[in-house]
């Protein structure tokens, strides 16, 4: 098991990078990463797949509420991919490389895979693949997560000296309705966080009283959280968390 490196606790972490629509910093991209690096936070971000199995630093499997196009993001491949502007933003959707050459070690840097399979199964690979590619002779401080454990496990298969964690929550049917009930109800225990080696993971804030949580931090391991949008949410979450994932205020 790597342990989380100290400089993802010791600042609050800002959600798909500092972003703010009226600024022109669209969620997870170059200009929402350079201004929290100005400002030293630490960045989160998300990695979706390309039709020619690129890793694009984006969250939703649709284009449509990001960016000016529509479609599976997946079925586009990377050259236009980069060309698509990012709403309220006048950039193209970058790539994994082009974020890690602008964070370039001068904050940590947690990475999200976004869950491939659909049910948070097996079906998995190509992204965890395409990540591990391009963080092959990173230097600074990285971690990845992922929601779907076969994701993290994929990754952990093809790196060494990576820190790995799980996204988790309480997966309510209403947040997840085509997740099959039985697996949310397995999920929400955090099963595989021992089994995968995990150092870390980062639970929803509304959930932070789940006993799993209590046993993941009492045996030591670091305890982090999403989202958090105000002072009041993040003094709460500190009870318990030992970091805060933020958006919408500066934390």
């Amino acid at each position: 098991m790597i342990h989380l490196p100290a400089s993802f606790l010791d600042r609050p972490i800002a959600h798909r990078a500092l972003h703010d629509v009226t600024d022109g910093r669209p969620e997870n991209s170059r200009a929402a990463v350079r201004a929290a690096i100005e400002r030293g936070y630490g960045i989160e971000i998300d990695v979706q797949l390309s039709a020619d199995r690129n890793a694009m630093v984006f969250h939703d499997y649709d284009l449509a509420r990001l960016a000016n196009a529509k479609g599976p993001i997946q079925q586009v491949k990377t050259v236009e991919l980069s060309q698509t502007t990012l709403r309220h933003g006048d950039e193209g959707i970058p790539t994994l490389p082009e974020i890690l050459d602008i964070v370039a070690g001068q904050v940590p840097l947690l990475i999200e895979i976004k869950d491939q399979d659909g049910v948070m199964g097996p079906n998995v690979g190509p992204l965890e693949t395409a990540t591990a590619t391009a963080l092959n002779g990173y230097k600074g401080d990285v971690a990845v997560m992922s929601f779907n454990p076969h994701s993290v496990a994929a990754f952990s298969k093809l790196v060494d000296g990576i820190p790995i964690g799980l996204t988790t929550c309480d997966y309510a049917a209403e947040h997840w309705p085509t997740l099959p009930k039985t697996r949310g109800e397995d999920l929400r225990d955090i099963p595989d966080f021992e089994p995968l080696g995990c150092s870390f993971i980062s639970h929803d804030h509304r959930d932070l009283n789940n006993p799993a949580v209590a046993r993941i931090k009492d045996a030591g391991f670091p305890v982090c959280c999403w989202t958090i949008r105000s002072p009041e949410e993040e003094a709460n979450a500190r009870r318990i968390a030992d970091n805060v994932t933020f958006e919408q205020y500066l934390a």
